[in-house]
């Protein structure tokens, strides 16, 4: 019995652990990780970027910002924040899938590859793309907290209904998307047959 309920304890944890993990299944619900947007900033449109592409400069930018854990990690212009925030908004972003908007209009942005731990710069290319940003709610606004890279050059659907609805509100996150759904996993499934079995 003792590791019946040792099993089941086991089981409990994993359980909860996944439901904290989960993201968002829509943009612009209330985030889970209250820093998203700083991280976002500082990883992604950090002050001081190099307006060159030449990778010496790169390099030096790189390691003042402590980044050389990351082998590929993407720039954009300080100036463009404003627009870069548009992404998460009706006006700038289209839905992409869970809480990931993807931008109307393609961006100009700067993709670093590098040696992971070494700063090592591989290559420094200009790219021209929509931006995949993941979309959440912090201090009452939907901000930009993840960019995802865009390897397939994805563009956005017309058909796809905008990255923040109007209709939703623009202060009140209680309004806007819907709660995480409950879906079936099979550790869920493992652990119904694990409590029903052992009774």
């Amino acid at each position: 019995m003792a590791a019946y309920a040792a099993c089941l304890s086991v089981a409990a944890c994993l359980l909860l652990a996944q439901q904290t993990s989960a993201r968002n299944d829509a943009p612009c619900q209330p985030s889970k990780w209250n820093n998203g947007y700083q991280t976002f900033l500082k990883r992604h449109l950090p002050p001081g970027t190099p307006s060159s592409l030449d990778q010496n400069e790169w390099e030096k930018f790189i390691k003042s910002l402590g980044g050389c854990d990351r082998p590929t990690q993407s720039f954009l212009h300080p100036d463009e924040l404003d627009r870069v925030r548009s992404v998460c908004t009706s006006q700038g972003g289209k839905l992409l899938k869970n809480n990931l908007c993807i931008s109307k209009q393609p961006f100009t942005f700067v993709t670093v590859r590098s040696v992971q731990g070494t700063c090592g710069i591989k290559s420094v290319i200009e790219e021209s793309k929509h931006l995949i940003l993941a979309c959440e709610v912090l201090e009452n606004q939907c901000v930009p907290v993840h960019f995802e890279g865009n390897a397939r050059d994805e563009k956005p659907s017309n058909n796809a209904r905008d990255c923040q609805d109007p209709g939703r509100g623009s202060q009140d996150p209680g309004t806007r998307g819907h709660a995480p759904t409950f879906k079936i996993t099979p550790l869920w499934l493992f652990v119904f047959i694990f409590i029903f079995h052992g009774f």
